[in-house]
């Protein structure tokens, strides 16, 4: 239990280039697991987290890299996600199997559209989190006004654990509040950390956020505000203790700052990390026992218990398939074989890794709280492995739908094989990531969750597959919904040699209000086995599968809850298929009387540009049919919020440089679907009505 007291399995998130990377190398650095610090976007390679050739030459992270390091007696797991919405699923996975989060926030931008996003995903996961106001020598920086962010726009209880001595280019270092006491980074590279007395000129401003943050943490931590009342000297160790039990509540959330650009205030996030953040022993997952009708149970890190780990990421590699996996109870043992709760298959464990980036380290048996790499199992994400004694299934990760989709072509036949195998290890890794064959137009769709998205595994079809593909124009994924109640009522009659098909259906088709949680619905009401009970899933399974082509153009219907109410049987000719085949036509026949109407998806764009070209950006983002939600000024730049359609989006970050003379930047994601306008609605029809005649005449 006390190795299992000195494990950190954190994460560190934020919004795209708040420095999360440049962040995990300096902790690497200061850890001893490097010996050199690279930049992102430097000469000498790149980030070591950012491996891939793709992620050195555009300066992002495209997938998250994990590894390890020992801090004084802990180890921590860290693990390096992206910023970009379209990589939005690995945040999500790793989230997912991770203790606690370190939330990267920029002193000049502050809480930005993805910030958002991240913590909406935090909170979806229950993960306690530190916050890290980097950038601080930014000019512009301003810290108060980001907690205040951090307070406002995510409804944190904001903790400041340091205030900084300088700020913007005069940034020497920061005022620990816990100990009173000034820290510096000296040395080339901010390797040595030097404690002093505060500044004389910061003792004041130092004493009122020590009364603040005390005032704050008094309010979740009894023991310490009756120390107050009664005017004790209130130590370190206290604060750390109170600081503590309320992140792992989740109710503060500690605030530091720094610059990892110039190495300031990393090793006391580091500090942070292993002395706020929860140890597996802190945390507790759920699972359902399947041996037990799937009544919910809780997982503990006991590494005597039965082994339970979930399979969060799978690579396929040149020498086979690495499953990324975390371990929350039991020992995994190398050569010995475990179950896929899912199928029931049983998997032989081929090698264990310790994972750093690309590199790795072969292990024989690997404990509870650890995070690791295996090879030998044929899995899936979001898969849990357990000892063959038991069956349980852990909470599983939420995967967004695909917004945005492209045709492809191989340009040769010699590239139809390289393709086919490219896109069948994408959809194993990332699923958010689709692929189908659209046999009228007999090409193949992608889908994902961005043109960025999309674009990345293109060209890593051409570099690492060498397959050339031709890139059809990006197809928006509407959505077809009903508007009113409709009622039907189907007979399928059909008689052939021998038994024919009989089914009748009777019922209504509701619309579902916007925000429902669910795409699709079906309840059944029917009494007296009118019909028999083994065809009431076949009537909703016909339901389902007429589903994924609506009337208007073809595109899936949601928004619709289907009631069977009443219904006949025949004893001889009603069969599974002859439902299925009266629900799909009873679907069809409703749908068209529920005045349905086309659902285009709507992006929330967040675009920052110096304030001179306020005026034409926000004109064209209204060209673009978007609604301007909020306009804020920071400095010389305004950020500008908008709700946009995605199919005007297109082709949006070469208009914006133009525009603003290359100083323009913008960061996306999906909001949510909504109605689309008439007009726009009939060209949408009229256009697909064209490509489907095109199509028949190339027949």
């Amino acid at each position: 239990m006390e190795r299992l007291s000195n494990i950190r399995n954190i994460g560190i998130s934020a919004h795209i280039d708040s420095g999360k990377t440049t962040l995990t190398e300096r902790i690497l650095y200061y850890a001893g697991r490097i010996h050199r610090i690279q930049e992102v976007k430097g000469k000498d390679g790149g980030a070591t987290m950012d491996f891939m050739e793709l992620e050195k030459e555009r300066g992002i992270t495209i997938t998250s890299a994990a590894t390890t390091i020992e801090w004084h007696d802990k180890q921590i797991n860290i693990i390096d996600t992206p910023g970009h919405v379209d990589f939005t699923v690995e945040v999500e996975r790793s989230l997912r199997v991770l203790d606690g989060a370190v939330l990267v926030l920029c002193a000049v931008g502050g809480v930005q559209s993805q910030s958002i996003t991240v913590d909406r995903q935090m909170r979806r996961y229950r993960v306690p989190r530190l916050a890290f106001i980097n950038k601080m020598d930014r000019v512009g920086a301003d810290p108060s006004r980001v907690i205040g962010e951090l307070e406002n726009k995510l409804g944190h209880v904001a903790v400041p654990m340091q205030i900084p001595i300088g700020m913007e280019v005069h940034l020497k270092g920061v005022v620990d509040l816990a100990t009173m006491r000034a820290v510096y980074f000296d040395g080339p590279q901010g390797e040595d950390v030097r404690y002093d007395d505060i500044p004389a000129d910061l003792l004041d401003e130092a004493e009122r956020a020590r009364s603040g943050m005390l005032d704050t943490l008094s309010l979740y931590d009894d023991e310490l505000m009756e120390a107050m009342l009664e005017g004790d000297e209130i130590t370190p160790d206290q604060i750390h203790k109170s600081v503590r039990n309320a992140t792992l509540a989740r109710e503060i959330t500690p605030v530091f700052l720094g610059s990892a650009f110039k190495n300031t205030g990393v090793q006391e996030l580091i500090d942070a990390v292993t002395r706020y953040l929860p140890s597996p022993l802190d945390r507790v997952a759920f699972a359902c026992d399947n041996s037990n009708d799937g009544a919910e149970i809780t997982i503990t890190a006991d590494p005597e218990g039965p082994m339970v780990a979930m399979a969060f990421k799978i690579c396929d590699e040149p020498f086979g398939q690495v499953t990324y996996a975390r371990l929350y109870q039991g020992q995994l043992g190398k050569g010995k074989t475990y179950k896929v709760t899912r199928d029931g298959s049983s998997q032989r464990i081929g090698r264990i890794y310790r994972i750093h980036a690309d590199k790795r380290e072969d292990l024989d048996v690997a404990r509870a709280g650890d995070i690791i790499g295996i090879m030998g199992v044929d899995c899936v994400s979001g898969d849990t492995i357990c000892d063959q004694s038991v069956s349980v299934s852990l909470e599983s990760m939420h995967c967004p739908e695909p917004v945005i989709s492209m045709a492809i072509n191989p340009l040769r036949n010699a590239d139809r094989d390289a393709m086919s195998k490219a896109l069948n290890r994408f959809v194993k890794e990332d699923p958010t990531f689709h692929v189908r064959f659209d046999e009228k137009a007999e090409q193949t769709i992608i889908s994902g969750m961005g043109e960025l998205h999309l674009e990345v595994y293109v060209e890593r079809m051409r570099r690492e597959y060498q397959a050339e593909v031709e890139v059809g124009k990006p197809k928006v994924q509407f959505r077809e919904a009903p508007t009113v109640e409709t009622k039907f009522n189907y007979k399928h009659k059909k008689q052939t040699g021998g038994s024919g098909q009989y089914a009748h259906v009777v019922g209504k088709l509701i619309p579902l209000p916007a925000d429902a949680e669910e795409d699709y619905e079906f309840e059944n009401v029917v009494t007296g086995g009118r019909i028999p009970s083994e065809y009431i899933s076949s009537v909703d399974k016909g339901f389902q599968m007429s589903r994924t082509k609506g009337p208007l153009a073809g595109f899936e219907v949601v928004g619709a809850k289907m009631i069977l109410e009443d219904g006949s049987s025949h004893a001889v000719d009603s069969s599974d298929l002859a439902f299925q085949v009266c629900a799909r036509t009873a679907f069809r026949q409703a749908i068209r009387d529920a005045s349905p109407v086309l659902l285009e998806p709507i992006m929330t764009v967040e675009v920052e540009v110096p304030t001179d070209f306020q005026g034409p950006s926000t004109g064209d983002l209204a060209s673009r049919r978007g609604m301007i939600t909020t306009t804020e000024i920071k400095g010389n730049s305004t950020i500008i919020v908008a709700e946009v359609p995605l199919s005007n989006m297109f082709g949006y970050s070469t208009d914006l440089r133009s525009l603003t003379q290359g100083q323009g930047t913008f960061s996306m994601e999906f909001g949510c679907f909504r109605p689309t306008p008439a007009s726009i609605q009939a060209e949408i029809i009229e256009q697909v009505q064209k490509q489907n005649s095109k199509v028949k005449s190339a027949k």
